[in-house]
């Protein structure tokens, strides 16, 4: 296989890779035959999967317009994937014309390609770390530069928590992080659910057990307990199409068929 520009030297093309399989449920070209193979077989055991990817796309332009107008102007965009699809910068510079982003992925491939994206943005850095490793993440210059204002921060978590597992405990994981924020900072959490679709979110957590990151839905219940510490901002957790959508009949008659959940909490 030719090797894009794009793909750094020693990335695995051969096995399916999150960031570009959801690049190409969003209609992206960053992916490649064996991303869209297995893409192809999720969508078999579940159409909707890709209405519900683009729904999670949504919520996070959504959360991040609304704490733009709230007058936050630093992101701190953990597991962002690649940046494209009206990403975290573009949206909040629509409000905020000098908003400062941090990306950060685990994924070379991810990274690689977000550096060549932002290259040219003074405003936007890309670091690659691990979640599960915070204080390396936190000491990362780039992240230590946006915390070091004293400012308030938003944290995006969007689709990236039900990538680590129960035995990394990623509670703990997010109330590291809430201790390392000003108050006034913002938590910003989506989260694939086993509530709304079990039997299709059973099946489409086994076949990601093929991945190099797999996944681990999670109880409403579990997922709420992720925003310990945190003021919610109304209307709470719900899924993806209920929070603050950009219109009454944005929602639809099923929300629950968009499965993941949603919500954004306040450091008090």
């Amino acid at each position: 296989m030719e090797r894009p520009s794009w793909v750094p030297t020693g990335a695995d093309l051969e096995r399916p890779n999150a960031a570009r399989v959801y690049d190409f449920y969003l209609g992206g070209s960053h992916n490649f035959e064996v991303d869209r193979e297995m893409a192809r077989k999720a969508m078999e055991l579940w159409p909707e999967l890709p209405m519900i990817m683009r729904s999670n796309r949504a919520f996070l332009r959504r959360a991040v317009s609304f704490l733009a107008a709230s007058g936050i102007t630093r992101f701190l965009d953990i597991g962002s994937g690649i940046p494209t699809f009206g990403p975290v910068h573009e949206v909040a510079r629509a409000i905020r014309p000098g908003a400062e982003v941090v990306y950060v992925d685990r994924d070379p491939v991810a990274v690689a390609h977000s550096r060549l994206l932002l290259a040219d943005d003074p405003l936007s850095d890309v670091v690659q770390a691990d979640l599960r490793d915070p204080d390396d993440l936190l000491g990362r210059p780039e992240v230590a530069r946006l915390l070091a204002a004293g400012e308030p921060v938003a944290v995006l978590l969007v689709a990236v928590l039900h990538f680590v597992a129960d035995g990394d405990d990623p509670w703990k994981l997010v109330a590291v992080l809430r201790e390392a924020i000003p108050v006034g900072s913002a938590l910003v959490i989506s989260h694939a659910s086993l509530e709304g679709r079990p039997d299709q979110a059973k099946e489409h957590q086994r076949l990601y057990q093929r991945t190099p990151t797999p996944l681990t839905m999670r109880t409403g219940e579990q997922i709420r307990a992720l925003f310990a510490g945190f003021e919610l901002v109304d209307p709470g957790v719900v899924y993806l199409p209920q929070w603050r959508p950009d219109a009454p009949d944005g929602v639809g008659p099923h929300p629950e068929r968009m499965t993941g959940l949603a919500g954004v909490g306040l450091r008090p």
